[in-house]
């Protein structure tokens, strides 16, 4: 994998362009696209280290290859979305996104938060050895970046693993959405507490009913508990 290429994956040549001129003077190479089908190719055969992708897209939205993408791996996606809505913004969340930036969007703050991505990405590739986080029957392995719970794997995305894993290390303890935020994301994470709930409704899913439970705060956040 290429550490300095992004990928930009927009139908509209304004918004190439200056995300290409931005991003080239920070020093990453730039690659583009113009649909889902030609940004898939691009994935497999350039290898970036992230993707800039516009949902709004031909051939093959970007809902579509971003759901791709996360079957088969945990590349950096940074979502473009014209509207103001959060629906949007929690659909692409849910599909395993990192980030998001509504357009129109300050070319600065692009920047900041492709950084901000691969600094999370790469601080998370190296996971400590042999290390693992249990909370009861629910074994975290960090070095794996896997879960399990019993006899059970748990189907996680990166930021669900993440997330999991903060919970699980502060054990019995409230932790608000902001302090999970920082935890699992990162403290220079762009996006809103929102972002927070959307993957706790995942793992309470992959969880289920037994004795691993993640309890609602009201008013503070979420803690993890063992009955």
């Amino acid at each position: 994998m290429s550490q300095d290429t992004v990928l930009v994956v927009d139908d509209e040549p304004h918004i190439v362009e200056l995300a290409e001129l931005y991003l080239n003077n920070e020093g990453y190479r730039v690659i583009s696209a113009t649909d889902g089908a030609q940004a898939l190719k691009k994935i497999e055969t350039e290898r970036p280290a992230l993707v800039i992708l516009d949902l709004m897209l031909p051939e093959i939205n970007g809902w579509e290859v971003c759901r791709r993408v996360r079957a088969t791996g945990n590349l950096p996606i940074i979502m473009l979305t014209a509207r103001s809505d959060d629906v949007d913004k929690i659909v692409g969340l849910e599909l395993g996104a990192d980030d998001y930036v509504t357009k129109p969007f300050n070319p600065r703050e692009l920047v900041a938060r492709v950084k901000a991505v691969l600094r999370r990405a790469d601080a998370t590739s190296p996971p400590m050895p042999d290390k693992l986080v249990r909370a009861g029957p629910l074994a975290i392995d960090l070095a794996r970046r896997e879960a399990r719970l019993g006899d059970r794997v748990l189907s996680l995305r990166a930021k669900e693993f993440d997330l999991l894993r903060a919970l699980a290390e502060h054990q019995g303890m409230a932790l608000s959405r902001e302090q999970l935020l920082d935890l699992a994301w990162g403290f220079d994470y762009f996006g809103e507490t929102r972002t927070v709930d959307v993957h706790i409704a995942h793992l309470r899913q992959q969880l289920g009913d037994g004795v691993v439970v993640i309890e609602t705060i009201w008013g503070i956040g979420y803690k993890l508990v063992v009955g």
